[in-house]
């Protein structure tokens, strides 16, 4: 009997031992693996990397930024841009209470995994002096060629423009108007910053793009620029720049779709947003803008080119102390179409034309008189309300190619000192409807359509 119990103890003993040993090996089997993942995905100087959605965070500060601004910390945004590149949903952390200064700099794909996240929580400043810039750049700061990039956070922007602007260039046209081509890039002999400044913020080819939450402000020139990028949001951020800054404009589009702008402040010295060619598909509501420019589409067509821009809204949305409200301006000698747009519920204090369209327009150099225009059709101004300084309205058509179907619906707008009241609405070829009423009248609006004596632009096939 005794024999057998020990023989049943020894036998209780060996088969508890296997299991031990199975389940140590599963576990030591498993942590070699995790091991050898966290080391294959390591990051460099020994970043920590937290978990965040379904991806990791990489803070700059882990990559060697000191956060002073002072130190260049251009690499460490570099690296840790590279190691969240590879990582789906990852985040780059720029942390709060520190000032980073950063020179010119691009985050590129196409090669990244999408839905990456820049957080902003801190600081990023540009270099003041023009050793950081060479012979100068279009952009400070750059996204180029991803697909689901965000960036968010409570963070500023700063381009430290107040160095620029005083170097600023008499002859230099502004930013709406340049490209890479045509844009002449100098130093100033006695030392000065480059002639070309640089956009603060571009993103470039990308689509699924949100900004929200950050500050972007003092701009050598425009402060954020959309080019060839599909399916933006821009909310609840704000733009900030002096009213005699030049050509900072707020927000520049340009060959962009499905755009919505929203719940944002744009204080800036051009226009506080810049429609341009090749633009389709853009909302814009509850957009506060002043000083600056106004909302403008243009200019277009300069140099003879061809410019197609469609279904553009803008409303519930207000202006103070601007040079114009809503605006479309295209320069003489373009082709192409303006078409489908609406102005709705605008409130304007202290502008100076609160509605224009100007078919002539020059930024201050010579234009000569040419036939062909940019064909502007079915304009939309309804419920825009308040006070100019200058004149109400200003339509300034093409004679070849009249304005049309330009209606106008509840217009009430008011002289902010009796003297201004003088000025009358001006309308030269400008086809249309008042659907109401309006304040002043508006008779110089011609009804209808122009006639067949007129060559009218079908907009080359916009």
């Amino acid at each position: 009997m005794l024999r057998f119990s020990m023989m049943n103890f020894r036998f209780v003993i060996l088969i508890a031992f296997l299991v031990w040993s199975s389940d140590n090996a599963s576990c030591i089997a498993t942590q070699q693996k995790q091991w050898r993942h966290r080391k294959a995905n390591a990051p460099i100087l020994g970043q920590s990397v937290s978990l965040l959605d379904s991806g990791a965070t990489f803070n700059v500060l882990s990559y060697g930024a000191k956060g002073d601004g002072r130190a260049d910390d251009t690499k460490a945004f570099e690296q840790a841009w590279t190691a969240a590149c590879v990582v789906e949903g990852s985040t780059v952390l720029v942390p709060s209470g520190s000032v980073f200064l950063v020179r010119p700099i691009s985050f590129s794909g196409p090669n990244c995994k999408s839905k990456i996240v820049f957080q902003l929580d801190g600081k990023i400043i540009a270099p003041s002096s023009s050793g950081g810039w060479g012979s100068g750049l279009l952009q400070w700061i750059e996204f180029k060629d991803l697909k689901g990039i965000t960036i968010r956070g409570k963070g500023i922007i700063d381009g430290q423009g107040s160095v620029w602007w005083k170097d600023n260039n008499p002859l230099e046209e502004s930013d709406e108007n340049n490209s890479a081509d045509d844009l002449q890039i100098y130093t100033d002999a006695a030392g000065g910053m480059p002639s070309t400044k640089p956009t603060a913020l571009r993103f470039y080819g990308s689509s699924d793009v949100i900004v929200t939450g950050i500050t972007i402000q003092n701009s050598p020139q425009t402060h954020l620029k959309f080019d060839d990028c599909v399916g933006v949001q821009v909310f609840s951020m704000s733009i900030s720049s002096p009213g005699d800054s030049p050509n900072t404009d707020g927000i520049h589009l340009q060959n962009s779709q499905d755009v919505v702008i929203h719940s944002t402040s744009l204080a800036c010295g051009d226009d506080c947003i810049s429609i341009q060619t090749g633009c389709s598909g853009v909302y814009i509501h509850n957009v506060n803008c002043g000083p600056g420019h106004g909302f403008s589409i243009g200019g277009l067509g300069k140099a003879g080119t061809k410019a197609c821009v469609s279904n553009i809204t803008v409303r519930d949305s207000s202006l103070q102390n601007t040079l114009t409200g809503v605006r479309i301006k295209t320069w003489q000698g373009g082709s192409g179409s303006v078409q489908g747009v609406m102005f709705s519920n605008i409130q304007v204090s202290g502008v100076e034309i609160p509605i224009m369209i100007d078919q002539y327009y020059c930024d201050g150099h010579k234009c000569p008189n040419k036939t062909s225009a940019v064909a502007v059709s079915g304009i939309s101004y309804q419920f825009i309300k308040g006070t100019y300084t200058s004149k109400p309205v200003h339509f300034a058509c093409s004679d070849s190619t009249p304005c049309s179907g330009v209606t106008l619906t509840t217009i009430e707008l008011n002289p902010l000192q009796e003297k201004n009241r003088l000025e009358e609405p001006y309308c030269w070829q400008t086809f249309g409807e008042l659907r109401t009423s309006t304040t002043p009248p508006i008779t110089c609006l011609r009804t209808g359509n122009p006639s067949n004596k007129y060559v009218h632009n079908s907009g080359d096939s916009c």
